[in-house]
Parts: structure tokens; sequence; C-alpha cells
């Protein structure tokens, strides 16, 4: 009793280590279940539907970006959880969602956009974005307009980036960006191959097979898209020094989210 007694003593002091190692200005509690439709509200997707316990509380001079992020569903996962996703987790909700740490992918916002400014040139076609998902393509077009990056929504052609005897070959491409490591797995290959540097959000179930820096993101939200590119847009400004500070970034957040209906809220309205 006293060998056993001791080993539930240590397994405590674990966990509380390990609840330490999140940072507390984004600490958040699982109070009260959010209404299915909220819930839908931040994850659009149609990968699965399930009911989510979500009431957060976060005291912190940066609240309103914070509420953003949680306002959002950025920080919502799946009810999967790779091993190279672990690392950014911050706990699991009872419903078996993974909840993303928020501290991290705040973090990798800003060391992206400084990674990214380095190539980001008006007008070239250095940096490439692409989306194969619906929630995530107008929040590419919006951020290739911002920043004269090449956005490819559709169909990516095999070769584009290793082949130049083709009329698609992109000769100068310094870094690629992609939304899902699933869904863009094409472009994501072929930069792989052309070892060109890709960035990637990252989301519970994904892998770091071909990606050089990851943002942990839910990565299937339209509204987790428009804030995370928007945000992304904006930090690159920044470092670039073409504006001074976030009010002066002069496209909104609604201009960089998807307009595309929901396919449950379709149904809803029919």
């Amino acid at each position: 009793m006293a060998k056993k007694k001791k080993k539930t003593e240590e397994t405590d002091n674990v966990e509380i280590e390990d609840k330490d190692l999140v940072d507390i200005d984004f600490e958040v509690d699982f109070e009260e279940d959010l209404d299915l439709e909220e819930e839908l509200d931040l994850l659009d997707t149609e990968d699965f539907k399930t009911e989510i316990e979500e009431k957060e509380k976060i005291i912190d001079k940066d609240e309103e970006q914070k509420q953003l992020y949680l306002s959002c569903g950025i920080h919502i996962g799946t009810k999967l959880l790779s091993g190279d996703a672990r690392r950014f987790i911050y706990r699991q909700t009872n419903y078996g969602l993974y909840v993303i740490d928020l501290t991290q992918t705040d973090e990798r916002i800003k060391i992206a956009a400084k990674f990214l400014s380095k190539y980001v040139e008006e007008g070239s076609d250095r940096v490439i974005v692409a989306s194969v998902r619906r929630y995530g393509k107008e929040p590419v077009l919006k951020f290739c307009e911002a920043l004269g990056c090449k956005a490819i929504i559709e169909r990516f052609i095999p070769g584009s980036l290793t082949n130049p005897i083709i009329d698609t070959y992109q000769k100068d491409v310094a870094c690629v960006v992609i939304v899902d490591p699933h869904a863009d797995k094409v472009i994501l290959r072929e930069a792989q191959l052309a070892r060109i540097p890709v960035v990637s959000l990252f989301d519970t179930d994904d892998v770091l097979a071909g990606i050089d820096l990851a943002i942990p993101a839910n990565n299937r939200g339209k509204k987790a898209l428009g804030v995370a590119f928007w945000l992304l847009a904006r930090q690159i400004l920044i470092e670039l020094g073409k504006i001074s500070s976030e009010d002066e970034f002069p496209y909104t957040l609604e201009e960089f989210t998807s307009k595309i209906t929901p396919v449950y809220r379709q149904e809803q309205n029919a």
C-alpha cells in the first residue's frame, strides 16, 4: 500500500509539472457545453460533428487578441492526434477533441512572418500559397493580394516546381505556404523534391514530413483560416516596415474569411 501511495504521489507531481509548462496567459477552462450550432460555426467542416464543452476564461493585456483566437476556433483540433502534433497540444476535452496550445500558435505566426518577410516581394512569384480546401481559397487569395504572392487554389500541376520544360513551371520559387498537409500533399511533395522550404498550418492529425515550419492551428474551419492568414499577412507587413502598427493594416478580417455557407447551414435553410 505504501508503494502504491508513493507512485500515485509521483504521478500527481508529473501532472502538475506538465500543467505548469502551459503559458498562464492562454490558460483556458472548460465548464459549459457549446450549442451544436455554435460548435459547427467554429469547426465548419464536414469531417465530423460532435458536442464540445468550451467556455474559456483568460486574463491578459492582449485580451482582445486571445478572444479573437478563441471565438474563431483556431485552437480546436480533431479527435485524432499524431505523434508530431503532440508537442502542440494543451489538453483534450471530455468529448475527445484535442485543444491546441494558443501560445505556440501565436509564437509561430510571428516566426513564420519573420521568415516569409525575407522572401515576399511585391509582384513576384517567389512565395507560392496554395489551398485545395474550399474554405482556404478566399484567405489565400486575399493574402496574396496583400503581399504580392502567387496563389494556387485549383489543382496543382505536378512538375510545376521541378520540370522546367512544362508551361506551368515556376522558376524562382523560394518558399511554399500551404493550408493542409493532407489536402495539399501534391505541392508539398513537389516542394520537398525541389528542396523548397514549406510553411504550413498544422492540425492535430497532421504529420511534419516535408514541412519546415508548422503553425499549429485548426486548418479546416473557415473562421480559423481567415484569422490565421489575416494575422500572418498583417505581421509580415509589419516585419517589412510597410506598416508601423497593427492598426494600419488596410484589410479587415471579413475580407480574409470565406463567404461559403457551411453544408449544415444550407440544409437548415432548405
